[in-house]
Order: C-alpha cells, then sequence, then structure tokens
C-alpha cells in the first residue's frame, strides 16, 4: 500500500510541552480520516508538521510522496488547506478570490480562468460569482473557502473544522461535495468537533494530550473501543434521577440526551434491578433501563476519560 499521508513517531515539543507525541498514521488516496480530539490535544501541531509548516521535533513523515522535512516546500504543491476561519479577502468578489489563490500555483491566464470556472460549476458558487465575499452568508462563505483550496487541483485537502458555525442544511451540502471529492481521489483529512460528522469518515483518529489513542472506521471504533457498559436510563423527575445517578457508586458517568439518560457503567455490569430499586427507593417512578450501544461521542467521552 501506497499511503497519501504517513507519520512515524511524529513528535513536536514547544520547551517542555509536548504537543504530538510519537504519532504514526497511514492515510490510503481518497479516504476521509477525521481526526478527533479536546482543544489543545494536537489536532492543529500535527496538520502543521504534515502540512510542512512546522517542522518536527523528532520523527517523521511523508504527504503525497513528499518527505515533511526535507521536502516541505514541494507539500504545498500537492495540498489545499481550509480553515474554520473565513480566510479570503472579503472586499473581492467570488471569482477574484479564487482567480487570487489560483494564481499562487498557476501563471498562465487561460489556466487561471480554466480552473476558476471549473471550481464554480464543481462547487455551485455560479449565482454568487459577482458578489464581494463581505456579503455571503457563512455557508457560501465556506463554500468559497473551499473552492479556492482546490483551485489548484490538489493531491490532498486538509480541513480544519470546515463547518463550524454553520447552518446544517449547509454543513449537508458541503459534506456532499466533501464526498465527490474524495471519490475523484482527492485524500481530505478533517478535524471536526461535530460527531454526527465524524460517523460520515471512512476512518477516524482521537488524540489526547498528543497521542493516539484509536484510529479505525467509526463501526469498529464504536463496537471495540469503549470498554465500560452503557444504559438508557428513563426515569420522573428527570433532574432528580440524574443526581442521584451521578451520585451513585454504580455510575462511572451519566449525562442528558433528549429526553433520557447515558450511564456509563462498569464493564459487565449486570445490577440493573439493583439499580431500580435504589432508584424507586428514593422517589424515581415510571423507570426504564435498557443497555444501549455506544454513538461516537460515547466512545470520544470514554476515550477521554482512559487516557486522564
Amino acid at each position: 500500500m501506497v499511503w497519501t499521508i504517513e507519520a512515524n513517531k511524529l513528535t513536536r515539543r514547544f520547551g517542555e510541552k509536548v504537543a504530538v507525541d510519537q504519532l504514526d498514521l497511514q492515510i490510503r488516496p481518497g479516504e476521509i480520516y477525521g481526526f478527533l480530539g479536546p482543544n489543545g490535544a494536537g489536532k492543529s501541531t500535527t496538520i502543521r508538521m504534515l502540512c510542512g509548516i512546522l517542522a518536527p521535533t523528532s520523527g517523521g513523515g511523508c504527504v503525497g510522496g513528499f518527505d515533511i522535512v526535507q521536502e516541505s516546500e514541494s507539500i504545498k504543491t500537492v495540498i489545499g488547506y481550509m480553515s474554520q476561519h473565513f480566510g479570503l479577502y472579503h472586499d473581492l468578489t467570488v471569482e477574484e478570490n479564487i482567480d487570487f489563490y489560483t494564481g499562487l500555483y498557476l501563471k498562465k491566464r487561460s489556466e487561471i480562468f480554466r480552473e476558476r470556472e471549473r471550481v464554480i460549476q464543481e462547487i455551485e458558487l455560479k449565482p454568487y460569482r459577482k458578489y464581494l465575499a463581505k456579503h455571503l452568508s457563512g455557508g457560501w462563505k465556506q463554500k468559497l473557502a473551499l473552492a479556492s483550496a482546490i483551485s489548484h487541483r490538489p493531491k490532498i485537502l486538509f480541513l480544519d473544522e470546515p463547518t463550524a458555525g454553520i447552518d446544517p442544511v449547509s454543513r449537508r451540502t458541503l459534506w456532499d461535495i466533501l464526498y465527490k471529492l474524495a471519490q475523484s481521489g482527492m485524500t481530505l483529512f478533517i478535524t471536526t468537533h461535530y460527531m454526527e460528522e465524524a460517523e460520515r469518515c471512512n476512518r477516524i483518529g482521537f488524540i489526547w494530550n498528543g497521542r493516539l489513542v484509536a484510529s479505525d472506521a467509526p463501526g469498529r471504533i464504536k463496537s471495540t473501543v469503549m470498554r465500560e457498559s452503557l444504559f438508557s436510563i428513563q426515569g420522573e423527575p428527570m433532574e432528580r434521577c440524574f443526581d442521584l445517578l451521578k451520585s451513585s457508586s454504580h455510575v462511572i458517568d451519566v449525562n442528558f440526551y433528549g429526553d433520557e439518560l447515558h450511564v456509563v457503567m462498569p464493564p459487565g455490569f449486570d445490577g440493573m434491578d439493583l439499580l431500580k430499586e435504589e432508584l424507586k427507593e428514593k422517589g424515581i417512578e415510571q423507570i426504564s433501563i435498557r443497555q444501549i450501544s455506544p454513538s461516537i461521542e460515547d466512545v470520544f467521552v470514554s476515550l477521554s476519560r482512559q487516557s486522564s
């Protein structure tokens, strides 16, 4: 297998702080890889090293066939980058912004024009091509940022929380475009805090305190990584039920999920009847308890507990 992105014991220190700690990655061509972790876990530092912007303290890797240390400038010719913050020029139109970024890679005016027209068509920007960027909504600004990031036909696209702050319809539309890019052979490396977006990725990796603590397909992550037992509990009054479960010696964690509570128990917990009796003794009625499969968010929280 020839990996599009590969990292071997990639490490970056800032003084005494280890931001990324011996990280290993192998990402296939055309794969959508979700990179998850809390703020400060090392996601942005990892991206900066993979993009050839920041030199690692130790370890290494290859991106698009180029060594991230020895060939960092060459990496920039085969990657695109899209930030969570709109980084384009507000006083330029949609097509002027695309022209500017395409011109960083292509010099012939005919080539710039051709690629601009291609991405305007692909990202469905035609109705807004003469609009100033500052007049676009959040979702359309992100579409423009995406168009600019892929205008030079990169092999690999890094997206740092690309859907942060935009509405659900715009998010879904943007993901439809991302799927088409992956199907064309482009490799996508995405950071996100939206757990439902993680479900859309081919594989996901969890980073915690600079260490990659899990990496696999979302389905396998959910079925194999979380060791604790997970239950859905409903009882009236819910707030009282939450408080009692929070203080129970049997419970590791409890959180509200709509009209139910997700309750984390020790591995192999089989004391549901005991727990139900305890709640009834405290005045909780109409109790419903069932074991459930974890969501990606449940796994994320579990991994955070295990790694702390």
